[in-house]
């Protein structure tokens, strides 16, 4: 099967330049960094003794920001240097805003072609890969097996979709398999669909999803205040369109003109889940005869009915401004959803579309616990309208969601358990 990948990878990547190229102009930011898609590698020092060499990918923005205590922890180790991979422009933007200065280097993820991965590999030297959430890279996973490297799944976890696929041609793929020696399942419903794809069940284990260990800072009063004032959004109660994508931007902008019927004083706030849609989003606004601005221009210069935050790594503060937050890539014709762990550990309640297969297991959890409800879309509007003037009822959901995440905490801890024997046998 390997085989099969290698010379069937470069036709692949041909056929599907175009797009991913017009994707990467289009976001931009993509220059810094370009050749090491080719398995260019910064500059590094030269291994140390006793210290222990991690390569951790982490693919775009939001695995960056989950990573963000799973490499608290690890630096806190005097043996450990990490060197820190991004496949998005974005993600890599935010990993040097977190970790810059702190970690080796931080580069962009080779592209998974034999020679450009084996020229990453022997430049980086690792002594432990971590690949987080979704990221299985048979080319790199080989790799590791090659050169006796450890190699973790850290948070792994597969949607609906990734195990339906894959399970048409698991014993084709089993082969690729063998270079992981661990598999830290996000849930047990990760753990079950990795074995019955192939996996060996010894290195497959649950500890748990470390998104919800994060510890989202609280705005201070003037933060809060000053944020809102730069955003345009006054002193009224905050809609929140948090990671939205195409089609459901004008779904909210319907349920808010609705909403301001019976509240002239609520506002909208719109966060796009790729900031470059940006060109879109003003075309339908300008449309619309409401007043509104967007982040990235600066401050606004006068109240305003919307506000967009286009821009990066600000979700979780803009979370901290609403009443109720309605999650996106969740209503048609979207089914896989962004997370909600978020809003609910920060205590906003949550309103989701039907579709919310990359967190099946968590919005399920949510929604028994009374902190999330899904909607379809023709039942949005209502529901807000419904649960707007229901200080009592958003109370309960607030309160249900924050008890939700403190349930649930943990996840590093035990990820970090198994880090840390690991760890000590590597270092021997």
């Amino acid at each position: 099967m390997l085989w099969l990948y290698r010379v069937a990878f470069l036709p692949a990547l041909l056929v599907a330049l175009p797009y991913y190229g017009w994707r990467m102009w289009r976001r931009g930011g993509y220059a810094e960094g370009f050749w090491e898609r080719f398995g260019g590698v910064p500059s590094l020092p030269e291994k140390r003794k006793g210290v222990t060499r991690i390569w951790l990918q982490a693919v775009s923005v939001g695995e960056v920001l989950a990573a963000v205590p799973l490499v608290e922890a690890l630096l806190k180790r005097k043996d450990v240097e990490l060197y820190l991979t991004t496949t998005t422009s974005t993600g890599r933007k935010l990993a040097k805003e977190k970790f810059g200065g702190r970690v080796l280097a931080i580069a962009t993820f080779p592209t998974d072609f034999w020679f450009f991965s084996r020229r990453a590999w022997k430049a980086v030297a690792p002594d432990v890969a971590l690949l987080l959430e979704g990221e299985r890279w048979p080319e790199h996973v080989t790799q590791a097996r090659i050169r006796g490297v450890p190699l973790l799944a850290v948070n792994a976890r597969l949607s609906d979709r990734s195990f339906r696929r894959m399970s048409r041609y698991k014993r084709l793929l089993a082969s690729l398999w063998r270079g992981y020696t661990h598999v830290l399942a996000a849930s047990q419903l990760d753990a079950d669909r990795f074995v019955a794809l192939g996996f060996d069940p010894a290195c497959v284990q649950v500890t748990g999803n470390i998104k919800l260990d994060l510890t989202v800072a609280a705005l201070a009063e003037a933060q809060h205040k000053q944020l809102r004032r730069e955003l345009g959004l006054g002193d009224g109660p905050i809609l929140l369109g948090s990671s939205t994508w195409p089609g459901e931007e004008a779904m909210l902008l319907v349920a808010y003109k609705r909403l301001r019927a019976q509240d002239p004083t609520a506002r909208l706030l719109l966060v796009p889940r790729h900031a470059e849609r940006r060109g879109e989003l003003a075309g339908l606004l300008e449309g619309s005869g409401l007043r509104f601005h967007f982040r990235s221009s600066g401050a606004a210069s006068q109240e305003v009915d919307v506000a967009v935050g286009d821009t990066t790594g600000e979700l979780r503060a803009f979370t901290q401004l609403a009443r109720l937050a309605v999650v996106g890539k969740s209503f048609p014709p979207h089914g896989e959803g962004q997370t909600p762990v978020e809003a609910a550990s920060i205590g906003v309640p949550i309103l989701t579309g039907p579709g919310m297969s990359n967190f099946r297991v968590i919005v399920a959890e949510l929604v028994a616990a009374g902190a999330l409800e899904s909607v379809t879309s023709a039942g949005v509007s209502d529901k807000i309208s419904a649960l707007w003037n229901d200080p009592a009822a958003l109370g309960r959901m607030s309160r249900a969601g924050q008890a939700w995440h403190r349930a649930n905490q943990g996840a590093i801890e035990r990820t970090m358990g198994v880090l840390n024997q690991l760890l000590s046998q590597v270092g021997r």
